[in-house]
C-alpha cells in the first residue's frame, strides 16, 4: 500500500512534464497507474476474504504514538476498488473530453491523479490522524480540481465554498479523533473500534467526528456546497463528487458503526439527518433544468441514503449499505460522463433546449439508460438489488422492539418517501435529456467520437452483470457487515420471491410514476412552498457578516494610516505585557550592568543613533543612522564569543541597507515633506515606554530560570550530530524545522516582493546583453542623459551617440566581448571603473570564501545561511557596480529556480529519512579517507544546509533583480518616454 501511495505521487509530480509532451494522450498513460493498483487489489481478495487483512506500518512521530499505518480489510478494499476502479476509467474518459489546448491540462491531470492516490490513502488508514490528514488532502485537492476554470467567477466561488465547508467539517472531527485516541490511549483506528471507548469522551467524540463525515458527504445541513461545485469539469464531478470524494463521509459512517453505533448520539445524527437529506435532495432535484444540477441533487439524495443504511447499525442493513454504495458509484458516474457527453455534443445541459438526442446518439441513450434505471432502483440492474435488502433490512428491524424499532420505522417511511422522489428525478432526466419534444427543434450536435462512450459503457453494463454476479460479490461484502450485530441469514440477490420488499418497490415505481405523470402540478406546488431547507443563504450570510466585520474592524483600527496601525499594536504591547511585567512577583535578586568595559559605550552609542534616526528629516541619514544600532549587535555579539551570530548580524545589516537604499531611490529626499508630523510628544511617550517595558522584560527574562539550563547538554548533542559548531548544528540538525519553516518564509517573501514589482509578468533571471534587451532602437542611440533624480539614481543604458544617430564604433563596440559591461550599458558619468575592477576581481573569492563558510559551518563559525549572505553580498556588489545587465552576467540563473531547488533540498532531507524506516529529519553522514584532504565527512544536514544556502542566494538576487534591475528597466522607459514623446498625429494620419 505504501508502495502504491508513492507512486502515484511520483506519478503525479511527473505528469505536467509528460502533458507537454504527449498532450492529452497522458490521459491513457497515467490510467495505468490506478488500473495496475486496481489489479493488484485483486490478487489480494483471497486473504482478505480468509480474514486475514493486509497491514503496512512505517513509525513517523513515535512520541504521539502515530505511524504511517494501513490495513487493508474488506471495507477498505471495496473502497479502493471503487477508487481505483473508476479512477482509471474517469482518467481515460478525459482523453476524449478535453482538447490538447485545453488550459493547465497538465495541471489538471496531475491534480486528479493525486486526488485518487490521496482517497487511495484516505480508506487504508488504520492510523486516526493519518486518516486524518488524508482527509484535508482531498479537500485542498478538490479545491484545486473545482476552480480548476480559474477565469471564471462561478469555479473559483463553488472552490472556495467545498473548501470553506469540509475544512470547517474536518477541523470538529479532528476534535473528535483526539478526544476518541486520548481516552483509548491508541491511535490505531482498528483498535479504537475492536476495543470502543465509552462514556462523555466516546458521545462528544463520535458527535464530532460525524460531523466531519456529514459535511464532507454533503448532508443537510452542509449539502449547499456539492451543487455549487458542479461548476467542475465534468470529470470531476464524475469521480470526485459521484464515486470518491463524497463517499469518505459514507466510508468513515461505515467504519465506526461496528463500534460505536449503540451510542445514543449515534442514530439521532445519522438517521435523522439521512432520512432529512434524502428527502431535501431529492425534492430539488425535481426542480432543475440544468442535467448536472439534478444529479447533483440526486446526489445529495443518494447520499443521505448511503449514510442512513449504513450507520443505521444491524449487520443486515450493513450488508446492503456496502451493495448500495458500490451500485451508486457506478450508476452515478455514468450519468455524470453521460452529461459530459452531451454537453460536448450538444453545447448545454439544459434539458429544454434539448430534444431529439435519443435517436441521434443512440448507445448514449441506452448507456444512461441503463444506469439511470439502477438509480431508480429498476430489476435486473445492482441498484435495485442492493435496495431490496435495505427494505428488507429496515422491515426486518422494525419487528425487533425497542428504539431501534422506531429508528427502523423511520428509516423505512424515509426511505420510501426518498425512493419516490428518486423514481421521479430519474425519468424527468433520461426525458428532459433524450426525449422529442414538439415545441422544441432538433437539437444540432457535435459528433465527440465513439471511444468516449468507454468508461460510461463499461460502467453502465458492470451494474447490469453485477445484478446477476451478486452471489459471487456477496462474500466480500458480507466480510465487512459480518463485523455488526444482528442475523446472518439475509443474503443480497436479484429475486427473493413475493416479498413485503418487493411489493414496497412496486408501490415506489406507482407513486414515482404519478409524481412524473402530473409534474406540472408537481412544479407547481414546488414554486409555491417555501424551500425546506436552503442552507446556501445561511452560508452566504455568514461569510457576509465576516466580511462586514473584517471590514469595520480595520477600518477603525488603520483609519489614521500606518502611524495609528502602529500605535495601536504598540499600545497593546504595553498595556498587555507591560501589566504581567508589573504583576510579576519574582524579580532578579542582583543586576550586573556589563560584562566587559566597552559594553555601556557600545550601547551608549547605539542609543545616540536610534535618537537621531527619529530627529533627521533625510530618509537615507535615517537607514545609515539605524544600522549602526545593527553593527553595534554585532560588535556585542563578537565581543561576548558568539563569532556565529556577529557573523551573521553584519551581513544581514549589510543587506537590509542594501535593500533600504534600493526601495528609497524612488522615494523623496526628505521624510515628511508634505505632511509633517504630528502628535510628537504622544508618539514620543509611546515609543519611551515600549522601550522601558522591552527592557524590564529583558531584565525579568534574564533572572527568571528557575530550572537548570539545557546550554550543558548542548555540546554533547553537537559531538553526536558530528559537528563542533553548536549554532549550526542547532539551525540544520537539532531543531532544523525551525529552519525549514523560516526558509519557507524567505521564499514566501521573495514572490510576495516579485509580485509587487512585476506587475504584468515575472521574468526569470536578471537580463543579459543577449537578451534582446539593448537593441539598437531609437532609445538606445548614445544622447545627453538627464541627471539623476538624486545621488542613488539608478544606472542609465546607453549606446548612442549624442547627436542621436548611431555610432559606428559605439555599434562595433556592442558586439565585441568585453570585461566590465557597464562600458555599454551606463553612461560615463555614472560610472567608476576602479570600483567595477575591484568588484570583478573580489567577486569570485567571495563567492570561494561562501562556499568555504558553507561547508565548514557544521564546525566551526560559518554555515549555509552566513554563506549564502556572503554570496548574495558579491550578487549585490556585482549590480551596485555594474547595472543589472552586470548582474546578469554574474548570476544568469532564475532566481525562482534557486528558491526551488533550495527548498525542495532542504525539505527532501527532512523526508527522505522516511524511505528508510527513520523519523524527519533523522541524520546519517558518510565519512572516508581522502589523499592530501584527510577525514571527508559529509551527513544529511550538510545537505540541508546547502538547500538553506541555495535559498538565501536566490531570495537576494530575487530582491536585486525585482527592487533592483526591474525598477531601473520601469525607471528608464518612464524617462525615455519623457525625453522622447511619440509625435502628435496629423490630421491625414487621423484620417
Amino acid at each position: 500500500m505504501i508502495t502504491s501511495l508513492a507512486i502515484f505521487a511520483a506519478a503525479s509530480v511527473l505528469t505536467p512534464w509528460l502533458t507537454k509532451r504527449l498532450g492529452r494522450r497522458v490521459f491513457p498513460l497515467i490510467a495505468l497507474v490506478p488500473a495496475a493498483t486496481f489489479v493488484v487489489l485483486l490478487t489480494w481478495l483471497p486473504g482478505v476474504l480468509a480474514g486475514t487483512p493486509v497491514v503496512e506500518s512505517v513509525t513517523w512521530i513515535p512520541e504521539l504514538d502515530i505511524a504511517l499505518s494501513f490495513r487493508m480489510d474488506a471495507l477498505a478494499l471495496i473502497l479502493s476498488l471503487v477508487v481505483t476502479g473508476i479512477g482509471a476509467l474517469v482518467l481515460l474518459y478525459c482523453t476524449w473530453y478535453f482538447a490538447d489546448d485545453e488550459p493547465a491540462l497538465g495541471r489538471f491531470a496531475a491534480l486528479l491523479l493525486a486526488f485518487a492516490g490521496v482517497m487511495l490513502g484516505l480508506v487504508t488508514s488504520d492510523d486516526v490522524f493519518v486518516l486524518f490528514t488524508f482527509w484535508e488532502a482531498t479537500s485542498v485537492l478538490s479545491y484545486l480540481l473545482i476552480g480548476h476554470y480559474t477565469g471564471r467567477k462561478e469555479s473559483r466561488g463553488a472552490a472556495l465554498q467545498a473548501l470553506t465547508v469540509t475544512t470547517f467539517g474536518g477541523l470538529a472531527m479532528l476534535v473528535g479523533l483526539v478526544l476518541l485516541a486520548v481516552e483509548g490511549g491508541t491511535t490505531s483506528l482498528s483498535e479504537l473500534i475492536a476495543h470502543p471507548v465509552t462514556g462523555a469522551a466516546a458521545e462528544w467524540g463520535i458527535a464530532l467526528v460525524l460531523v466531519g463525515a456529514i459535511s464532507k458527504s454533503a448532508l443537510v445541513p452542509f449539502h449547499f456546497w456539492l451543487p455549487a461545485a458542479m461548476a467542475a469539469p465534468t470529470p470531476v464531478s464524475a469521480y470526485l463528487h459521484a464515486a470518491a470524494m463524497v463517499k469518505a463521509g459514507v466510508y468513515l459512517v461505515a467504519r465506526l458503526a461496528p463500534g460505536y453505533a449503540d451510542l445514543e448520539v449515534w442514530h439521532p445524527i445519522v438517521i435523522a439527518l439521512g432520512v432529512l437529506t434524502m428527502l431535501v435532495g431529492g425534492w430539488r432535484a425535481l426542480r432543475q433544468y440544468d442535467l448536472k444540477l439534478l444529479l447533483a441533487y440526486g446526489t445529495v439524495s443518494q447520499l443521505g441514503f448511503l449514510v442512513l443504511v449504513t450507520g443505521f447499525g444491524t449487520r443486515d442493513a450493513a450488508l446492503a449499505g456496502v451493495a448500495l454504495l458500490l451500485a451508486h458509484a457506478m450508476f452515478k458516474a455514468t450519468l455524470f460522463l453521460t452529461v459530459g457527453i452531451i454537453d460536448h455534443s450538444a453545447g448545454t445541459r439544459d434539458w429544454r433546449k434539448l430534444s431529439g438526442l435519443g435517436r441521434r446518439m443512440p448507445v448514449i441513450t441506452a448507456i444512461a439508460a441503463l444506469a439511470a434505471a439502477s438509480m431508480a432502483g429498476v430489476p435486473p440492474l445492482l441498484g435495485f438489488v442492493a435496495k431490496e435488502g435495505v427494505l428488507t433490512a429496515f422491515i426486518d428491524a422494525t419487528a425487533e422492539g425497542g428504539s431501534i424499532a422506531t429508528w427502523a420505522w423511520i428509516a423505512l417511511i424515509g426511505s420510501v418517501a426518498g425512493s419516490v422522489l428518486t423514481f421521479a428525478y430519474t425519468a424527468r432526466f433520461l426525458w428532459g435529456a433524450f426525449s422529442t419534444k414538439p415545441d422544441v427543434p432538433p437539437t444540432p450536435l457535435h459528433a465527440p467520437g465513439a471511444a468516449i462512450a468507454i468508461a460510461p459503457a463499461t460502467l453502465a453494463v458492470g451494474s447490469l452483470v453485477a445484478a446477476f454476479a451478486i452471489g459471487f460479490i456477496e462474500p466480500l461484502l458480507a466480510a465487512y457487515a459480518d463485523e455488526l450485530p444482528g442475523g446472518h441469514d439475509t443474503h443480497l440477490a436479484l429475486w427473493h420471491g413475493l416479498e413485503p420488499a418487493l411489493f414496497i418497490s412496486l408501490g415506489i415505481f406507482a407513486i414515482g410514476g404519478l409524481l412524473v405523470w402530473g409534474r406540472r402540478e408537481v412544479a407547481r406546488l414546488q414554486a409555491a412552498v417555501v424551500p425546506m431547507v436552503d442552507s446556501s443563504r445561511g452560508y452566504l450570510g455568514i461569510v457576509s457578516a465576516v466580511d462586514r466585520t473584517a471590514a469595520a474592524v480595520t477600518t477603525a483600527i488603520q483609519s489614521r494610516g500606518l502611524p495609528g496601525y502602529l500605535t495601536i499594536i504598540i499600545a497593546v504591547f504595553i498595556g498587555g505585557l507591560g501589566t504581567a511585567t508589573i504583576l510579576n512577583s519574582e524579580w532578579p535578586a542582583d543586576i550586573r550592568l556589563w560584562d566587559f568595559t566597552s559594553q555601556p559605550f557600545i550601547a551608549f552609542v547605539m542609543c545616540v543613533a536610534a535618537i537621531a534616526a527619529v530627529m533627521v528629516r533625510q530618509r537615507m541619514t535615517a537607514v545609515l543612522l539605524v544600522s549602526v544600532t545593527g553593527y553595534g549587535l554585532v560588535l556585542l555579539f563578537g565581543m561576548s564569543g558568539a563569532p556565529d551570530l556577529a557573523l551573521t548580524q553584519a551581513l544581514v545589516e549589510t543587506i537590509v541597507i542594501v535593500v533600504f537604499v534600493l526601495v528609497l531611490r524612488r522615494l523623496p529626499k526628505q521624510i515628511a515633506q508634505r505632511n509633517p508630523p504630528v502628535h510628537k510628544l504622544a508618539r514620543g511617550v509611546i515609543g519611551g515606554l515600549a522601550g522601558l517595558v522591552m527592557g524590564v522584560i529583558g531584565l525579568v527574562a534574564l533572572g527568571a530560570r528557575i530550572e537548570p539550563t539545557i546550554a550543558g547538554g548542548l555540546p554533547a548533542l553537537a559531538l553526536e550530530a558530528h559537528g563542533k559548531n553548536i549554532v549550526n548544528v542547532m539551525l540544520v540538525d537539532i531543531r532544523a524545522w525551525d529552519t525549514l519553516g523560516e526558509i519557507s518564509v524567505l521564499v514566501a517573501v521573495a514572490t510576495g516582493v516579485a509580485s509587487l514589482i512585476f506587475v504584468s509578468g515575472r521574468t526569470g533571471g536578471a537580463p543579459r546583453l543577449d537578451d534582446g534587451d539593448l537593441g539598437l532602437d531609437r532609445r538606445d542611440r548614445m544622447r545627453p542623459l538627464p541627471e539623476p533624480a538624486s545621488s542613488i539614481r539608478a544606472p542609465r543604458t546607453s549606446l548612442a551617440n549624442t547627436d542621436g544617430e548611431t555610432d559606428a564604433a559605439g555599434e562595433a563596440a556592442s558586439t565585441r566581448q568585453t570585461w566590465l559591461l557597464a562600458g555599454r550599458t551606463i553612461s560615463p558619468r555614472n560610472r567608476s571603473i576602479l570600483i567595477e575592477v575591484l568588484v570583478r576581481l573580489l567577486f569570485h573569492p567571495a563567492i570561494v570564501v561562501s562556499v568555504f563558510l558553507l561547508f565548514v559551518g557544521h564546525n566551526a563559525p560559518g554555515g549555509g545561511f552566513a554563506g549564502g549572505l556572503l554570496a548574495g553580498l558579491a550578487l549585490v556588489a556585482r549590480y551596485l557596480a555594474g547595472g543589472r545587465y552586470e548582474l546578469g552576467e554574474a548570476a544568469p540563473v532564475d532566481a525562482g529556480r534557486l528558491l526551488g531547488t533550495g527548498l525542495l533540498l532542504a525539505a527532501g532531507t527532512a523526508t527522505a529519512s522516511l524511505f528508510f524506516g527513520g523519523v524527519p529529519l533523522e541524520s546519517a553522514w558518510f565519512e572516508t579517507e581522502v589523499p592530501v584532504l584527510g577525514t571527508i565527512s559529509i551527513g544529511t544536514s550538510t545537505l540541508f544546509d546547502i538547500g538553506v544556502y541555495l535559498v538565501v542566494v536566490g531570495l537576494v538576487l530575487d530582491i536585486l533583480r525585482s527592487l533592483g534591475g526591474e525598477v531601473d528597466r520601469q525607471q528608464e522607459h518612464a524617462d525615455d518616454d519623457v525625453d522622447d514623446p511619440e509625435p502628435a498625429p496629423t490630421e491625414g494620419a487621423r484620417a
